[in-house]
């Protein structure tokens, strides 16, 4: 029988009862554990959190500073926060107990350049989702209680530097309307301005597009995707386009695509087969010239992606495109069984990649008993969503709700943005232009055309040397065992696991 490889969901905590059979040396031992990796946390947050992160929150600035003030300054500041605390209880809170609740997707757009990505990270407040930014500005406008009861998924977890124009979550946001009215015509064109009222209190490169109102109370912007495609734009400089476009031509298939991503083995991602559906090299409509500093980008779909699997096709494809490997390399990459292990290089960065498009199924596959409330991350909730089907006679998705003064005011600050960067680069470019000149006039050289370089995140070698005759990584069968020894991940037969079927995608 065939064995599946489960994540070990071991308990974060022990249970009172088990705390309470401990002897008093036992609980001293726990303690004194538990104060040194609070110690850690400690340092860990003080080296990585930036000081912007430290002042949005005063939890952290007490937990980092509160040990280094003295007596007399931390007097002072309890008094302040009694003060403080005074004043929002005179402030009059939401009552949450009447409210009326809709479950809608929502549409954003951001630019990832200033962020540590979309999804929650443990040592930085400078995301752009969840616990951050979004989920603050929600909060703050009172359209949710909190995240937990908010119902909330989101299409594609972008990483560090990912901007997205194009990123969707389902959440239940604050209505007007009681739920028997809330789908008529009227009542959705009366409802609250969510984007208007969000964009208000976002920063101007995190904005609301627009919202949908969903038919189903389940409806999931992550699993109820059917394709999710981005793009990766990049300048021509010396490369080989056709040669690019051929190999993307290679990379279209059902694969695995172990030897294309970072390995996330130690979260029970054990399955690297992809549907690549569409992986095409385009040029931008704004170029005029095809010099190297034509513009170009990658397109690229698929039902879900892996960690770092569009970097890592783009760090192939830029080899290829500077001729240092030939597009038959896609092929040798994706045959597994010749080549199990992944050849050490490096991706590509992440600064021109953006969630450009998402595409969603009519109706949803989930059921309101496989739902887990708040659980966005827990792969408990990824059931095999194929084996249900909905019954409705009419889609669950509706239309999108876009308001004219939303959109004026969206076009008109990423107008002012087109600006800025526009003139910084026209700036450079005439630089550029000047100095290329005086090059050519003074020495005649080989004409320089190094724009791709700063996209491989490496140092530039001498001498190149070939993917498949660099040294591997570690295969997929040894870092399954390494962490079964390690107890964080279970082998189990398969049919053990049929019900509770793993979507191990990164998306």
């Amino acid at each position: 029988m065939s064995q599946k490889v489960v994540i070990n969901k071991r308990l974060k905590g022990l249970s009172r009862e088990v705390l309470e059979q401990l002897s008093k040396t036992e609980l001293i031992d726990k303690i004194v554990q538990l104060e040194a990796y609070n110690f850690q946390l400690k340092n860990l947050l003080q080296k990585k959190l930036t000081e912007n992160d430290k002042n949005i929150n005063a939890e952290f600035k007490t937990l980092l500073d509160g040990e280094t003030v003295e007596r007399g300054t931390m007097m002072e500041s309890m008094k302040t926060d009694d003060s403080s605390v005074s004043k929002r209880d005179k402030k009059r809170k939401f009552d949450w107990s009447s409210a009326h609740r809709r479950h809608v997707l929502l549409k954003v757009v951001y630019f990832g350049w200033d962020y540590q990505g979309f999804a929650c990270q443990e040592d930085s407040n400078d995301t752009i989702g969840r616990l951050s930014y979004l989920f603050r500005a929600l909060l703050r406008t009172c359209l949710i209680e909190s995240r937990t009861s908010s119902n909330y998924h989101r299409c594609g977890r972008t990483d560090k530097e990912v901007s997205a124009f194009c990123q969707v979550i389902s959440i239940d946001l604050r209505s007007k309307f009681g739920p028997d009215a809330q789908l008529d015509p009227q009542t959705i064109a009366s409802e609250i301005d969510y984007c208007t009222l969000l964009n208000r209190v976002l920063p101007k490169n995190i904005q609301c597009v627009s919202w949908m109102p969903l038919r189903s109370p389940v409806y999931s912007a992550r699993f109820d995707c059917i394709s999710r495609t981005y793009r990766y734009y990049f300048p021509k400089g010396d490369l080989d386009i056709e040669a690019m476009r051929f190999a993307c031509q290679l990379l279209m298939r059902h694969a695995d695509f172990r030897n294309f991503c970072k390995m996330d083995v130690h979260n029970g991602v054990t399955n690297y087969m992809r549907n690549l559906q569409h992986a095409e090299i385009k040029r931008c409509d704004d170029t005029a010239s095809d010099s190297g500093y034509a513009m170009y980008f990658l397109e690229i779909t698929a039902n879900a992606f892996l960690w770092h699997q569009i970097r890592c096709i783009m760090a192939v494809l830029l080899l290829v495109g500077q001729r240092h490997e030939q597009p038959s390399v896609i092929g040798e990459l994706l045959d597994v069984v010749k080549n199990p292990c992944k050849p050490q290089y490096t991706p590509a960065i992440g600064l021109p990649l953006n969630l450009f498009n998402c595409d969603f199924r009519a109706h949803t596959t989930r059921s309101a008993n496989t739902v887990k409330d708040g659980d966005d991350d827990a792969e408990s909730s990824a059931l095999n969503n194929e084996q249900f089907e909905s019954a409705a006679n009419e889609p669950d998705l509706t239309n999108w709700i876009y308001s004219e003064e939303n959109l004026q005011k969206l076009i008109a600050n990423l107008q002012c943005e087109w600006t800025q960067f526009s003139i910084k680069c026209t700036m450079i470019r005439n630089v550029l232009t000047q100095l290329e000149q005086m090059l050519e006039n003074q020495f005649k050289p080989q004409l320089v055309c190094d724009q791709v370089i700063m996209l491989q995140d490496a140092v530039k070698p001498r001498q190149h040397q070939p993917l498949l005759q660099r040294k591997r990584c570690e295969s997929l069968e040894n870092r399954i065992d390494h962490f079964v020894k390690k107890q964080r991940l279970i082998v189990k037969e398969a049919a053990e696991t049929d019900v509770t079927k793993l979507m191990d995608e990164t998306s």
